[in-house]
């Protein structure tokens, strides 16, 4: 049969090859695959760029949290810093007070030994003997005998030797 092809002079019929047309759907399901990828990876990139920033905003959160707290801290460490300053100070006052109230307290031992030797010498002049041996005994109880100056000023006796000059006399009598 090949042959009585050939030989019938017939003209072969050649195959006319149709341009394929299943390639055309393969190109567009090739498109819609490289969208839907591109669509897909823009979808990520909003998506990461979303993320990236709200870890944005929670670290300047963060930041600004830490920047008060380390205020605060700075601001108590000065609070700190004065408080011992004041501390200090009031410590000095203290100080001033105490040696203020020591130094008041002399001066009112003092004043009330002159105030004793001069009631002692009233009572001499009045020749109340009696009274200068108790103001004498009150004077030698309470220590003011040891209080009386001992300097005397411009030749005037000192305190201290009119009382024994008084202590004499009266115990002569």
């Amino acid at each position: 049969m090949k042959l009585e092809k050939r030989s019938s002079g017939e003209a072969e019929e050649t195959p006319v090859q149709k341009a394929p047309s299943g390639k055309k759907p393969v190109v567009v399901y090739i498109m819609i695959l490289f969208i839907a990828a591109f669509l897909l990876m823009a979808l990520s990139f909003f998506m990461h760029q979303r993320s990236n920033t709200e870890a944005l905003g929670q670290l300047q959160n963060s930041v600004s949290a830490m920047q008060e707290i380390q205020d605060t801290q700075d601001k108590i460490i000065h609070l700190q810093e004065e408080l011992s300053q004041l501390k200090g100070q009031a410590e000095d006052l203290e100080k001033q007070l105490s040696e203020a109230k020591n130094e008041t307290e002399a001066a009112s031992k003092n004043t009330e030994a002159m105030t004793a030797l001069y009631i002692l010498q009233q009572q001499y002049a009045a020749a109340d003997y009696d009274a200068c041996r108790q103001t004498m005994q009150r004077m030698e109880d309470d220590g003011l005998v040891g209080l009386l100056s001992k300097d005397g000023i411009d030749g005037v006796t000192s305190p201290s030797q009119r009382y024994q000059q008084l202590k004499e006399a009266v115990l002569n009598k």
